[in-house]
């Protein structure tokens, strides 16, 4: 199954028919769709007034493809748009006139028809032709398509972004394994060698026994303190359940996001049990890459 972005977009047109066809009286219709990233699914349709009546169909078409994002739908009438004129027909004329009088003659004081008026009461009028709902239903099913295809095609991008990061996370990881004994062994050398300098310059004799046991607590209470072994395993645990969800696809978003947020809490923590510098920029590398996945992660449905 593929991942997908939550951005994309896509438009789609019916046919204009040629002047003097028999099909001259059906309009042309024009949709687009946008979405962008957000938490859960939020439809938006910016649709002329003769188009109105199919947003609940809109919504629910639309509703079985996408489950996140914030989708804006905006659909016209080609030559119609919102500001443009329609010529009135005499006969709408005619009826506004005879309408105008009757109502002056009980009201006198009624203020006459605007030219601004007549030319929204003549549009309201005008009724289109049949299967307007039909066809536009076929159009959005058209833009639907190419949007999810656009959304797929981002969601792979993001994917392999992120499957880049991963290894990327795993090889820093690996890195950092190795520098916890060694710190440890460096900690227990130093305390020895100071050891052996204040019992040189006191003259006191210590055996070397006691000096290395007592080396040896020093240092098992260091390893304890710099220990990230269990970070580092969390971590790895992390970095397997992401990759899995990545190659699995789906409606993974929210939960990849509640793990590079996981990422983010062990990268913290072996930056705050850090005792040398290599260590510390481990930490700072891994939290700069998991940034960057947690952006792109946002992304995705």
């Amino acid at each position: 199954m593929a991942v997908y972005s939550m951005t994309g977009y896509a438009t789609a047109q019916s046919g204009s028919p040629s002047p003097g066809s028999s099909e001259a009286a059906q309009p042309a219709l024009g949709l687009e769709i946008r979405s962008v990233n957000s938490r859960f699914l939020d439809l938006a349709f910016k649709l002329q007034d003769d188009l109105r009546g199919t947003e609940p169909a809109l919504r629910e078409l639309l509703g079985t493809r996408l489950k996140r994002g914030k989708v804006e739908v905006r659909a016209w009438i080609e030559g119609r748009g919102d500001g443009g004129l329609r010529t009135p027909s005499t006969a709408d004329l005619q009826k506004l006139v005879g309408l105008q009088d009757n109502i002056q003659a009980w009201c006198p004081k009624a203020a006459p028809l605007s030219v601004a008026e007549v030319l929204h009461l003549t549009a309201r009028q005008q009724s289109l032709p049949g299967g307007l709902h039909e066809q536009l239903i076929a159009l959005a099913q058209t833009a639907l398509e190419g949007l999810v295809d656009a959304r797929q095609r981002e969601g792979k991008r993001l994917a392999t972004m992120l499957l880049d990061r991963l290894q990327q996370l795993r090889q820093l990881a690996a890195d950092a394994q190795p520098l916890i004994p060694q710190l440890v062994a460096q900690q227990r050398q130093r305390f020895l060698d100071r050891w052996s300098e204040a019992l040189g310059a006191g003259g006191a004799t210590v055996s070397p026994e006691a000096a290395n046991d007592r080396a040896l607590t020093e240092a098992t209470a260091f390893a304890i303190r710099i220990d990230v072994a269990e970070e580092l395993t969390r971590l790895d645990s992390h970095l397997t359940e992401i990759e899995r969800l990545l190659k699995k696809g789906g409606e993974t978003g929210k939960r990849l996001d509640f793990l590079i947020q996981e990422l983010h809490r062990e990268a913290n923590t072996l930056g705050s049990k850090s005792s040398s510098l290599e260590l510390t920029r481990i930490s700072v590398d891994m939290k700069v890459l998991i940034e960057q996945m947690r952006e792109q992660v946002q992304n995705l449905e």
